[in-house]
């Protein structure tokens, strides 16, 4: 807040006329103003946006979910679900836990969609805004429940657009890798997995979903750097979901593998090493087999699992790239058409 009110500030002393006790008087007026409007705006983005974020017991886990429509669906995050069928859900009006059942999750896009067993009256769904107008520097808010406490609200900025983030599979995670995500300064800590990322119209532009660490300081976690799946690609699982009971169309890249990191000489990563060739796949029509070891997508160098999937991340099914694998000792490289995921 003291950034965005230092903003205004310095705009305001900008305009003078080179009157210096005239400028003073302005500048001193407009502070105030300026930051009584942008608290009101922040607290009508709470009252309309908040009573649509909800927390989840998941049985051993807590987590936060977002409201998507009047039918009692509410998206979350796959890790929050985590292997749990049924779940208590308690709404911002402190009400007692509603009871909710799984209807399906999506652990590759860390994503799954639940149903309340009854609609209470009043329930209302947040509006998700468009993630291809999100801004680095534009004001965001935090919605959910970190640390079990209900309805906490926290604030920072977009700090980028476009990450591809992999997600570790300790402490719950599913693993996968995320491309497009949101990173921002707003404190994600746990329990925020799977609430709102806000902006100052009141829409949810992306789902608060994991927080980096620091391998140099034990994995602990890194503050103000936190990640939030892009609200496009939460309609687009959401709405799937939600009308045929799981993803139909993933619009993820794939090879049409399962392979493993393998090591160089010096023991470090030194490529993805197929295992098993499904038939019909990209790699499969490509001449690819198992024992082949992949070392670049395109231009990408492939290490490791991880840097392949981030690789496949960046690009769509239907994709022609070219692979660099070694056979036998020696480099090859072959054409493939990327499957679906």
């Amino acid at each position: 807040m003291a950034v965005a009110l230092a903003a205004f500030v310095s705009g305001c002393s900008g305009n003078g006329d080179g009157d210096g006790p005239r400028a003073d008087r302005s500048t001193t007026q407009a502070a105030p103003a300026a930051a009584s409007d942008l608290q009101d705006d922040y607290q009508k983005v709470i009252k309309d946006v908040l009573p649509s974020v909800v927390q989840i017991d998941a049985g051993d886990s807590l987590g936060s979910g977002v409201v998507y429509d009047d039918k009692g669906h509410i998206v979350t995050n796959a890790h929050v679900v985590g292997n749990e069928k049924t779940f208590r859900v308690t709404t911002a009006t402190g009400e007692q836990p509603l009871g909710a059942k799984l209807v399906s999750a999506y652990p590759e896009q860390d994503l799954a969609v639940i149903k309340l067993d009854s609609v209470p009256k009043g329930l209302k769904a947040a509006e998700f805004g468009d993630s291809a107008k999100v801004e680095v520097g534009q004001i965001v808010l935090a919605m959910g429940s970190p640390l079990g406490l209900s309805s906490s609200v926290t604030q920072g900025i977009v700090s980028a657009t476009g990450r591809t983030v992999s997600e570790g599979r300790a402490g719950g995670g599913t693993g996968a890798t995320i491309a497009n995500m949101v990173q921002t300064s707003a404190a994600i800590n746990p329990g925020n997995s799977g609430g709102a990322l806000v902006d100052l119209d009141g829409r949810v532009i992306g789902i608060p979903t994991l927080a980096a660490t620091d391998p140099d300081m034990g994995d602990s976690a890194a503050p103000g750097i936190g990640f939030a799946i892009p609200a496009s690609m939460v309609k687009t699982v959401a709405d799937q979901i939600v009308k045929s009971g799981r993803v139909t169309d993933s619009g993820r890249a794939a090879l049409g593998i399962t392979a493993r990191t393998v090591l160089g000489d010096d023991y470090r990563p030194a490529g993805v090493a197929i295992v098993e060739v499904r038939d019909g796949g990209g790699a499969a029509k490509a001449g690819l087999r198992p024992g082949d070891i992949l070392t670049a997508l395109g231009d990408t160098p492939i290490t490791t699992i991880t840097s392949l999937s981030e690789a496949l991340a960046a690009v769509k099914p239907g994709d022609k790239e070219r692979v660099t694998y070694v056979r036998d000792g020696d480099e090859r490289k072959a054409e493939v058409t990327l499957g679906e995921m």
